[in-house]
């Protein structure tokens, strides 16, 4: 899901101009948005489920995601739904890292590359669905249930985290370098937003003239 709502927006940024009476930059804030949220803090995210269990943080990652997708469905205006992506993407990017976290301490190192080859299968094949999936759901359906189909998928996950992902503790709680992650969170905030808006703002002006 964390990845499949990176792509499946795109084919529905006409849809969203029209029926929220959007304009063109509004509707690119709606992807960016959503990359910012879910790249920056993905080092945070991996150190707090170090400290606090995985468990924990995919559980509380993927309820928010569930309601912000929720939200996005709902949302009757630009500014509500690139509000609600950034808690989707914050959501994603508290259960993105911790999925390593599973398979590390759940399969013996000989069983570990058919787990992390199974993940990155998965990983490709929800990134380029997503334009097909989103063009379909928009056709038929309208754009609002690009964000509705997490739902049910959501729950199902929430339902068997709780019942079959052990809730793995840590041995020792690690120390976290502030600094550290806030250099990396700000460093990878400007370069992601460098590259998403760029362009918009005109910042390859110079060389032009």
């Amino acid at each position: 899901m964390t990845l499949l709502d990176t792509t499946i927006v795109n084919v529905a940024l006409q849809s969203m101009i029209t029926d929220l009476n959007a304009s063109l930059n509004d509707v690119i804030w709606v992807v960016s948005a959503y990359l910012l949220a879910f790249a920056v803090p993905l080092l945070l995210t991996g150190r707090l489920g170090d400290r606090y269990g995985p468990k924990r943080l995919y559980g509380i990652g993927l309820t928010l995601f569930l309601l912000a997708s929720l939200a996005c469905g709902l949302a009757t205006s630009a500014d509500a739904l690139i509000t609600a992506r950034v808690f989707q993407g914050l959501g994603a990017a508290a259960m993105t890292p911790q999925t390593m976290a599973f398979i590390t301490h759940l399969f013996p190192p000989a069983r570990r590359g058919a787990a992390l080859g199974m993940w990155g299968s998965v990983a490709g094949l929800a990134t380029v669905s997503g334009p097909l999936l989103g063009g379909v759901l928009v056709t038929h359906l309208g754009w609002e249930w690009i964000f509705f189909v997490n739902l049910p998928i959501g729950v199902v996950a929430l339902a068997l985290l709780f019942v079959w992902v052990p809730d793995l503790r840590p041995n020792r709680a690690p120390r976290f370098d502030v600094l550290g992650v806030v250099l990396c969170c700000l460093g990878l905030g400007l370069l992601v937003f460098g590259i998403q808006n760029g362009e918009h703002y005109q910042w390859a002006g110079s060389r032009d003239r």
